[in-house]
């Protein structure tokens, strides 16, 4: 039996779950990334696809909305409104017309690099807390997971 520390709380039976404690971090991190991004006016999630797009010009919105963990319809609303705004271009691919090719504009690229900005002060308290190798491992090990996941096919009750 693990000691508890005065002010925690027990994990139970989900005491060796990792589900429950990613749930605790997104949900932490997500609010503050919320909460400074209200200035910019775009939906949760507008960062990671500008990235992204970015990171991978001529991405389909398919592979996009699979890295970013985001499903397909809000994918396209949060495209929706990077092209509205002129910060992403949504194009047909030439290589399939069945689908489209994102590219983030040079307005993009800036207010990339000032949400980028205003996002480092979230993740701080993390960077504060682990050393760099241990931020290295912690993406990696994040990244296993995802892939992990990912290889096993959908979950129950997915298409």
């Amino acid at each position: 039996m693990v000691a508890i520390r005065r002010g925690e709380t027990s994990w139970g039976i989900l005491a060796h779950s990792i589900g429950p404690r990613v749930r605790v971090l997104r949900n932490a991190l997500t609010a503050r990334a919320v909460a400074l991004s209200t200035p910019f006016d775009l939906p949760s999630g507008s960062l990671t696809v500008l990235a992204l797009v970015a990171a991978n010009p001529g991405t389909s919105q398919t592979l996009l909305a699979r890295r970013a963990g985001i499903n397909k319809s809000a994918l396209v609303g949060i495209v929706d409104q990077l092209e509205g705004r002129g910060l992403a271009t949504r194009d047909r691919s030439v290589t399939d017309r069945r689908r489209n090719s994102l590219s983030i504009t040079p307005e993009g690229e800036a207010l990339l690099e000032r949400l980028h900005a205003t996002n480092e002060p979230i993740e701080q308290p993390i960077q504060d807390a682990l050393d760099p190798a241990e931020i290295g491992t912690l993406i990696a090990l994040l990244d296993r997971a995802v892939t992990a996941l990912e290889a096993s096919g959908p979950h129950p009750g997915e298409g």
